[in-house]
């Protein structure tokens, strides 16, 4: 059985430091002119340095492949993360199920332009206004669920190991009035995904987990990737995450590894490994999961932070516009972005503490892209957006 709660005392700096400096590097080797071991290492070490416990990256491109870890994989222990691990990505889930929701429509199976209505009849007050493209990019004008099941540290706790039915989460978010009229305008709402996850169900007869396992980890051999369900524990090697509790006048972390993760059901359930993620978004870009009009569709951005499908597009200052995902979820915060022509992609997973690697993840990327020229270099930071549920700070 996972321990409930571990309230780590003493410096978790010093431990943090301690795990610090030379991660682990790929033990494949760089080809000529492949990446950089050396600064990329760097730059994810000062990931840790400036706000983190630990962090794992990948890089895969047409020069080469490099992974590296930082930091430790538990506070006051020495060990540093594999870099290979399991980390939980939160809303990088939502590329997933967009990506079943897709198929299905490629199949005929359903229209991006059913509503709500059709597919699960009386579960939003105005579901008849609401088609599956809204859901999709986030233009429904539902309230997000997590807005009230995590208002507070208090009930973080209290949902932390229980189990929730995702007719739950939903019916949280219906009781509320909307936030816009459908279609009007643009707003992340965790509430869209687990619809979707139940209209995949209600499509297909199974449950999104299954439809994502059948079309997707088993096809591309993503053995390090899995739908939870309500499995607490992360079933493989994985650095700890932690949120920070005040003890004593001042912030201790709390060991948050373990949890229940139905809390988010097909809106950031997943668990995964840097390798899968670039795998499947470098699949993905290139065509082979999508037909080419679902594609398409996918690579429509709208709002203000150029939101497609289950996807969103990232500029890079003086860098190429990236596609893909980023995550949060309790004691995780993880990116994965890909080029545009599937040719490179980019996977972070951090555990983060008190401090912000916002400067230190867009400098890792400007390096991992390829950016140098020095205007972008020594322009200000603008962290990329962490979507996901994330939790209030305590």
């Amino acid at each position: 059985m996972p321990s409930r709660r571990t309230v780590l005392t003493g410096s978790a700096a010093a431990a943090i430091a301690a795990g610090a400096g030379v991660g682990i590097a790929s033990p494949a080797a760089a080809s000529p002119g492949g990446p950089d071991r050396a600064a990329l290492q760097a730059a994810l070490d000062r990931i840790v340095a400036t706000g983190a416990t630990a962090a794992l990256a990948r890089l895969d491109g047409p020069s080469g492949s490099w992974r590296g870890s930082s930091g430790v994989v538990e506070l006051g222990r020495p060990a540093r993360p594999a870099p290979g691990g399991l980390y939980r990505v939160g809303s990088i889930t939502k590329t997933f199920v967009a990506t079943v929701i897709l198929q299905l429509a490629g199949e005929r199976r359903l229209a991006l332009d059913d509503t709500l209505e059709r597919w699960l009849p009386g579960a939003i007050a105005n579901g008849s206004r609401i088609t599956i493209r809204n859901l999709l990019q986030h233009t429904s004008g539902i309230f997000d669920y997590t807005d009230l099941l995590f208002a507070s540290f208090e009930e973080v706790l209290r949902a932390r190991y229980r189990t929730f039915r995702p007719e739950e989460l939903v019916a949280l978010a219906a009781a509320q009035p909307p936030v816009f009229e459908p279609g009007t305008s643009w707003a992340y709402s965790n509430t869209n995904y687990v619809l979707l996850g139940l209209i995949v169900r209600k499509v297909t007869g199974r449950a999104y987990g299954r439809e994502v396992d059948r079309r997707i980890l088993r096809p591309l051999r993503l053995h390090g990737t899995e739908v939870p369900g309500t499995d607490t524990t992360i079933d493989g090697p994985h650095a700890h995450g932690y949120e920070p509790v005040e003890r004593d006048g001042g912030p201790v972390p709390l060991d948050f590894t373990d949890l229940n993760p139905s809390m988010a059901h097909a809106a950031g359930e997943i668990v995964s490994t840097t390798a899968d993620l670039n795998r499947f978004y470098r699949t993905l870009l290139s065509g082979r999961l999508l037909r080419r009009a679902q594609l398409a569709e996918m690579l429509t951005p709208v709002g203000e932070l150029s939101y497609g499908l289950g996807i969103y597009q990232q500029e890079l200052p003086g860098g190429p516009t990236l596609w893909g995902h980023s995550g949060g979820i309790f004691g995780f915060i993880s990116y994965s972005f890909s080029t545009p022509d599937a040719a490179t992609q980019l996977s972070i997973s951090i555990n983060p503490w008190i401090g912000d690697a916002g400067q230190a993840v867009v400098d890792l990327a400007l390096l991992a892209f390829g950016v140098t020229a020095p205007a972008a270099l020594r322009a200000p930071a603008t962290p990329f957006p962490v979507m996901g549920l994330r939790p209030p700070r305590a």
